[in-house]
């Protein structure tokens, strides 16, 4: 070792041996009065190094200078540490790059400022949302590489899919304490339930780490579930939505049970209704499920009648107190064709209500009031009769690529009648392509798209442009433009006309010439 700031000389060709250069030559001894000679360094990929000046002519003395003393060149500019170090930091750079690129390129996964970020990132994590789970979760930052791999390897023998171990530690990260996971390591296949889904089993998890339970205390509750004569579709399908009813006692199970054996449902129609709805379960049955039941017979509805929807569609037992009232007030007070008003209530009058209130809840869940929502379905009774898909559809097409708010419905609900595929889309099309050219004066708004006839907005907007006419598809064929007058009535008692034969000739004639001159 040489004295601080004096070169060892070998600090160049190690750099070059690191960077998979030769081989380093041994270092030669420094002499007081003999120099080496000074050689040119390597060229080094990514690194931006100041342009070494020219070598200078031998006879010039202070050309030479010793590392750690002061001179005139720019790279032995003076140093309280010595020379070395600035080619030391430029070495560290040149090594912990490449060794990055190395990590990079070979796809191994880089640990942060935990073991826990390896996981993280290894098991299918976003980076950007571990800073903020770790804050909130501190005792995972003092967790140890073994302990952490001891986490996931039993959460990965519950379930092996990446979905359940990202959503188990995010929604529930109290799971991952090791004597919690350990009695659960054998709990899972306890409960009896074949094929259960990774949802169930991580509603399970979140649950018994909240609320301390154990496997028994759990299986023991899946088999109030089978005993009450459910199956482990059913129950399977009850942790998927709604897993409280799991902490329910067996007499309010019971109670739920005996409700819809009380309006007719029985045996397996009570198991098909709980997995069709399983929120049922969820409802009280003193104050939700009765009131509801006597408003459906203040309605006029029998137990039959009821039974018959309940089974059909379980969810109307979701429906709030006073709500199908509403809706069938409102039916009932239609104007609009007596065809259409049959169409409706063609399935009775409990079935129109309840697609009432599911095409209030589709408009509600688009941004409509309560009060708005019920405006647009009486303006637009039609709206009733499509499927809830195809408004959703609309809706979507009118806010997104129109760039209409959703309150012009209520202005204009017959955009909601309107067929999409044959008017809505091919009119905005021709007035979209005018827009771009700069062709409308006025703008075009929601109703004189949709209400303007046929005819109208052809020989408005499509005939005097030649170049609308493939844009407004088979609309545009002239022979398919036109007038909706009727039939007169003198084209249709017009007498058939029938070919003259040569005979017919001859009999007129005969019968001019007998007549009496």
């Amino acid at each position: 070792m040489g004295r601080r700031g004096v070169s060892s000389g070998g600090g160049q060709s190690s750099l070059g041996y690191l960077l998979g250069g030769e081989e380093a030559p041994a270092a030669k001894p420094a002499s007081n009065n003999v120099q080496a000679p000074v050689e040119k360094p390597a060229p080094v990929t990514s690194v931006t190094a100041e342009k070494q000046p020219s070598a200078a002519p031998s006879g010039d003395a202070p050309k030479q200078i010793p590392a750690g003393i002061q001179g005139n060149q720019k790279n032995n500019y003076y140093r309280a540490d010595g020379q070395n170090t600035g080619n030391f930091l430029t070495f560290t750079f040149l090594v912990s790059y490449t060794l990055f690129r190395a990590v990079v390129e070979a796809n191994v996964k880089i640990v942060f400022c935990s073991p826990f970020y390896q996981y993280q990132l290894w098991y299918g994590f976003q980076p950007h949302e571990l800073p903020n789970f770790l804050k909130k979760n501190d005792f995972l930052r003092n967790s140890t590489p073994q302990e952490t791999e001891n986490y996931f390897k039993i959460l990965q023998s519950l379930n092996p899919s990446r979905e359940f171990l990202v959503s188990t530690v995010t929604s529930c990260p109290r799971v991952l304490h090791f004597e919690f996971l350990e009695n659960w390591k054998l709990g899972i296949n306890q409960l009896g339930i074949h094929n259960i889904s990774w949802i169930a089993i991580s509603n399970i998890l979140e649950l018994a780490s909240k609320f301390g339970l154990s496997p028994n205390d759990v299986s023991r509750r899946v088999g109030c579930f089978k005993g009450l004569g459910f199956s482990e579709a059913t129950v399977n399908r009850v942790l998927e939505n709604v897993p409280m009813p799991i902490m329910s006692a067996e007499d309010e199970l019971c109670e739920k049970v005996e409700f819809l054996m009380g309006i007719g449902v029985r045996g397996s129609e009570i198991d098909r209704v709980v997995r069709l709805y399983p929120r049922i379960l969820a409802l009280g049955v003193e104050k939700r499920l009765k009131p509801l039941l006597d408003e459906f017979s203040d309605l006029g509805f029998s137990l039959s009648d009821v039974r018959r929807e309940v089974v059909r569609e379980p969810q109307v037992l979701g429906l709030e107190n006073g709500e199908l009232s509403h809706c069938l007030e409102m039916l009932r007070s239609l104007k609009c064709r007596l065809a259409i008003k049959e169409s409706i209530f063609g399935d009775g009058e409990f079935r129109a209500g309840y697609r009432v209130k599911l095409r209030v809840d589709c408009l509600r869940k688009h941004g409509l009031i309560y009060r708005d929502a019920f405006t647009v379905l009486w303006k637009e009774p039609r709206v009733i009769l499509y499927d809830i898909k195809d408004i959703e559809k609309k809706i979507e097409f009118l806010v997104g690529k129109m760039k209409f708010g959703v309150e012009c419905l209520v202005e204009v609900p017959e955009y909601l009648g309107a067929n999409f595929d044959k008017q809505i889309v091919p009119r905005f099309n021709v007035i979209d392509h005018l827009r771009s050219r700069g062709g409308v004066g006025d703008e075009v708004g929601l109703r004189k798209l949709v209400k303007m006839s046929r005819l109208k907005f052809y020989n408005m907007y499509v005939k005097p442009y030649p170049d609308h006419e493939k844009i407004y598809g088979r609309f545009a064929e002239k022979s398919a433009v036109r007038s909706q007058h009727s039939v007169g009535m003198w084209k249709l008692f017009r007498p058939q006309k029938y070919p003259e034969t040569e005979e017919d000739v001859q009999n007129i004639r005969h019968f001019m010439e007998s007549l009496p001159k």
